[in-house]
């Protein structure tokens, strides 16, 4: 009986892996065909993210906030940060950023955050300083001038688009992105787990685009399970199969990505580590270290009598 049920579940894994998949790519007369599912397809369809299971908070024996930071320099991170180039790659093919930013603009998620506690919500509107930057540049202003009355008296004259500085922000200028979850030891299982809660992308200011000194700013903050059914729609490239995309539900919860833990939740108002580890980058990884087998010692000691 276990045995084929344990069947039974490696062939739905197996099933949804597939449909993953460009749908009817082999079977497509025309282009336009490719991506479209067949009515079979769609009534075989019931590909969904995988539900967390509902814990007590009397099976929690410890818990632990963390929040970490995801370099897009890095090479396993690469899956979150390409295509950057959405105009020659195929409709499926999206970096997390757009997945998010069009999902925002669409009004599907809604549970936008200014900051890493979900206080305050943001909107589209309160963030388009940051992703826009219109000014006039310097030879438009020396124009405005020398023509003045007929800018701006007569305005019988409107300034040339050559004269306008616009910058859009886009997937290519996220450095990175913060997350912050929860790791807890559930008592009931016998094992350490691991809650992804919030995701947030950096980078600097439309304003300060091309600028290599310029600081990132958290863009916005987006509450992870509200908007799981978003991320496991879109996916992510799977460079040792393309045949079997990941979804970015599915990597993010899966932890398939490299991050540096940058704050825990402490006494002192969950200062980060550079707060108390100032100027000195070595110090401030070992600390991140530090945190890290701290949280993974204490599964460690559950099981030593």
């Amino acid at each position: 009986m276990k045995l084929t049920k344990l069947l039974l579940v490696c062939f739905a894994v197996a099933g949804s892996y597939t449909s993953f998949a460009q749908s009817n790519l082999l079977n497509a007369k025309t282009p336009d065909e490719i991506g479209k599912k067949t009515a079979a397809q769609m009534n075989a369809d019931n590909d969904k993210p995988l539900p967390y299971g509902y814990v007590h908070d009397r099976d929690v024996l410890m818990g632990k906030t963390t929040w970490e930071i995801i370099d897009l320099d890095e090479r396993v991170n690469f899956p979150l940060y390409y295509p950057i180039d959405t105009a020659n790659i195929g409709k499926d093919r999206r970096s997390l950023f757009d997945v998010l930013l069009k999902g925002i603009r669409d009004s599907v998620i809604t549970e936008v955050y200014a900051d890493d506690y979900f206080n305050t919500k943001k909107t589209l509107k309160d963030m388009s300083s940051s992703f826009t930057y219109v000014d006039t540049t310097q030879a438009g202003r020396d124009e405005i001038n020398t023509y003045y009355d007929d800018y701006m008296v007569k305005k019988s004259r409107t300034l040339d688009p050559q004269f306008i500085d616009k910058r859009d922000l886009t997937a290519i200028d996220i450095s990175g992105y913060k997350v912050k979850g929860y790791w807890y030891f559930d008592k009931r299982q016998g094992e350490l787990k691991y809650r992804l809660l919030g995701i947030c992308p950096v980078s600097p200011e439309a304003r300060d685009i091309g600028n290599d000194n310029a600081d990132v700013i958290e863009l916005f903050w987006v509450y992870f399970p509200a908007v799981r059914e978003e991320l496991h729609k879109a996916k992510a490239f799977n460079d040792k199969n393309s045949a079997q995309p990941i979804t970015f539900d599915h990597l993010l919860n899966a932890r398939r990505f490299s991050g540096v833990i940058y704050k825990e939740e402490n006494v002192y108002g969950d200062r980060t580590i550079e707060q108390y580890m100032k100027e000195n980058a070595q110090m401030q990884l070992l600390e991140s270290e530090r945190v890290k087998e701290k949280i993974r010692n204490f599964e460690m000691d559950m099981w030593n009598y």
